[in-house]
């Protein structure tokens, strides 16, 4: 039996506060390299729920291809949705994971956890 067709996914948690992040919008891109230049095409976009995740995959259905692609998070419009007496100042805007697919069969879930100061990111399952 062939194996089915791998996925993209990805959740946001909020560390500064403990909580999963909802209302992040989060790009997809494949980035497409010719010679020394480069550029991104948009695959797809989606915001997070309020356990911060997706409610579908991000790229699924036999539609992964082998190469390189960035995920984008637009943390800015985030932070400025907390309320006043959460209100920080976030150094970071857009953060973006750029990560390599090898094998079009596997699951590649690729977490961000924000706080206004840092983030990190690790592959997940």
């Amino acid at each position: 039996m062939a194996k089915a067709g791998g996925r993209i996914t990805t959740h946001v948690l909020d560390t500064s506060r403990g909580v999963p992040a909802e209302g992040v919008r989060i790009v997809l891109h494949l980035v497409q390299k010719d010679g020394e230049s480069e550029s991104r095409l948009k695959v797809t976009e989606s915001v997070t729920n309020g356990d911060g995740r997706l409610d579908a995959p991000l790229l699924d259905g036999g539609r992964l291809e082998q190469g390189i692609y960035e995920l984008h998070f637009d943390v800015e419009k985030y932070y400025a949705t907390r309320s006043p007496e959460e209100s920080v100042e976030a150094l970071w805007t857009v953060v973006p994971i750029r990560f390599a697919v090898s094998d079009t069969t596997s699951h590649y879930h690729i977490p961000l956890l924000i706080a206004p100061g840092g983030y990190s990111t690790y592959r997940g399952s």
